[in-house]
């Protein structure tokens, strides 16, 4: 069964901080490089971040620094950890592999707003 499932959003002022959650099907997750997107309003959906199986990760220019992907192999999760957001931080995340397309499975997403 293909499945993503994304939590751990909401409403932070700026300066705060959230981790995001993933819990990914087998399928999707084994041996794939997972990364973080994310969709604001009226835009195109943008790579944050990934990572690799081995841990390798990159980021989004925006976001270096401020988050933090990681993964854990034995529970096909991959969470991010976003710290000092900011209002241009405010969107919906996705997780998926890395170079999914609008043809792959994609999750519900979860909604981080950064308003003071």
């Amino acid at each position: 069964q293909v499945q993503l499932v994304e939590s751990g959003g909401g409403v932070v002022q700026p300066g705060g901080s959230l981790r995001l959650s993933c819990a990914a099907s087998r399928s999707i997750f084994t041996g794939a490089i997972m990364a973080w997107y994310r969709r604001a309003p009226g835009k195109q959906r943008e790579l944050v971040a990934r990572i690799t199986r081995a841990g390798y990760t990159d980021y989004k220019n925006s976001v270096e620094g401020r988050f933090t992907i990681s993964r854990d192999n034995a529970q096909n999760t991959v969470d991010l950890q976003m710290t000092n957001l900011q209002p241009e931080d405010t969107a919906m995340y996705y997780c998926n592999k890395y170079l999914a397309t609008t043809r792959d499975y994609w999750g519900q997403g979860t909604q981080v707003t950064v308003s003071s």
